[in-house]
């Protein structure tokens, strides 16, 4: 535990210097961040922020006083920045044994963490924009290697990192016209049940959405596209890739259709909701996934801080314009 309460001190304290008032010309990206977060995040003593646990719940904590630290306003329940998402009752028994790997008494509720940051411009404030990830991993699990913490450090605290630090860079100076929801979901590894929860109590109407990106998986370049290039699932069924590119976005298109990784992440919920929703990832298919070896030690610290500061103008302009992306014909789920 005391490594643990170690990293809490270095976060909080390297805080302030991340927040150092913006340049002249836009906001200052934090790069040392990124390692922080992922220092915490998969850290042995998170146990693997295993779904429905007090681990996810601590990691949820964390990341909604960082929102609040960055000045944001609160997205979750009763004024707060966190979401309390109920399981099935009574919990159905294959996963009542998924969550007892992790405790003893299995939890009846998952958490997700919330912010917003309100849009400047009255006639284009109601129009939102959703930058998402999942918080959880599979927790404590059978040993490889002797290794029983399967640390999720790709899958997905990248994703969450790159959803942090994106809330801390554009929370920066002048506020954008359009509205940017931030929002980190629990429980995605045993069905989505944060984000079937967000999707039931978001924080402002689903119809106003017109974009949301998740983040999956983006500590690690894939071979398969160009290098310093990241890719979005369902590339070819909106405008918003090719758009968000022509914006200075390194986003190429899915390398690997045959995983069906559009319909393997939250977005598809929303998208099937009518919302212009893609996971933006850089998954190479490595062997670590979903094993105790997915550890920090094999992250591209750098490649990863490319990827997010990367689509930060590309967002900036988003949330700026008054352009609307739309589904490409057959292209909506």
């Amino acid at each position: 535990m005391r490594l643990y309460f170690r990293l809490v001190l270095v976060i909080s304290l390297l805080a302030p210097f991340c927040r150092l008032a913006h340049a002249a010309d836009g906001p200052n990206f934090c790069n040392q961040c990124v390692r922080a977060d992922e220092d915490f995040l998969a850290s042995d003593e998170l146990h693997g922020r295993g779904s429905a646990t007090r681990d996810e719940h601590i990691a949820a904590s964390w990341a909604a006083s960082q929102f609040e630290s960055f000045g944001l306003e609160p997205g979750g329940d009763n004024g707060t920045f966190l979401q309390k998402a109920p399981l099935p009752s009574p919990l159905p028994d294959r996963l009542k044994q998924y969550i007892s790997k992790w405790e003893d008494t299995p939890r009846t509720e998952t958490w997700n963490a919330v912010a917003v940051l309100r849009g400047s411009d009255t006639k284009t404030q109601q129009d939102a924009i959703l930058l998402t990830a999942h918080l959880d991993h599979l927790g404590i699990g059978p040993a490889v290697n002797g290794d029983t913490i399967y640390n999720g450090a790709d899958d997905d605290a990248s994703g969450t990192t790159a959803v942090i630090e994106l809330a801390r860079t554009l929370g920066q100076g002048k506020r954008p016209r359009r509205t940017i929801v931030f929002a980190l979901f629990g429980s995605e590894e045993i069905g989505g049940f944060g984000n079937r929860y967000f999707i039931d109590h978001p924080p402002v109407p689903l119809d106003h959405i017109i974009a949301n990106l998740e983040f999956e998986m983006i500590g690690r370049p894939d071979s398969a596209v160009p290098a310093g290039n990241f890719w979005l699932t369902g590339y070819e069924r909106s405008n918003l890739g090719p758009t968000l590119a022509k914006h200075g976005a390194h986003l190429v298109g899915d390398p690997h259709p045959d995983q069906k990784f559009f319909q393997r992440s939250d977005n598809y919920a929303l998208a099937k909701r009518g919302i212009i929703a893609q996971t933006v990832s850089s998954f190479n298919l490595h062997k670590d996934y979903h094993q105790p070896s997915d550890e920090i030690s094999k992250l591209d610290i750098p490649y990863m801080t490319t990827v997010i500061s990367s689509i930060v103008k590309p967002i900036q302009w988003l949330a700026n314009t008054d352009w609307k992306p739309a589904w490409n014909p057959n292209g909506k789920p």
